[in-house]
C-alpha cells in the first residue's frame, strides 16, 4: 500500500517483537524496509483502516527518547503516542520504505 511517499507492508510481522529485534527484522527485508519514524507511524494510523490489516495494539516507532533505553509507541485503538516506553517490551511492527 502506497500512502504518501511510503510504501507499507501488506501485514504486521507475526510476532510481536523488542524494539532492536523490530529495527533489524525490518532492515533485513532489504531494499530499503524500515521500522517508521513516530511521524510516520501516526500517518500510518490515520490510515489505518484504508491500508487495513492492523490490530489494536501498540506498534513500535524508530524515533528513541530518553537515551538509548526508551522509544516512542504508538496504541492503535485510539491513536495515543507515548514516548517513554522501555525497549525490553514487545510491540507489534509494520515495516515501511520511502519510494
Amino acid at each position: 500500500m502506497i500512502i504518501g511517499n511510503l510504501e507499507v507492508a501488506d501485514y504486521d510481522f507475526a510476532e510481536k517483537m523488542y524494539w532492536k529485534e523490530a529495527k533489524k527484522t525490518c532492515a533485513a527485508l532489504g531494499g530499503g524496509w524500515r521500522l517508521p519514524t513516530k511521524e510516520e507511524l501516526n500517518i500510518l494510523y490515520e490510515n489505518k483502516n484504508q491500508i487495513g490489516c492492523f490490530s489494536d495494539n501498540y506498534y513500535w516507532s524508530s524515533t528513541e527518547t530518553k537515551g538509548i533505553y526508551s522509544a516512542w509507541i504508538q496504541f492503535f485503538n485510539d491513536g495515543v503516542q507515548f514516548n517513554s516506553y522501555v525497549k525490553g517490551f514487545k510491540y507489534q511492527v509494520r515495516a515501511v520504505r520511502n519510494i
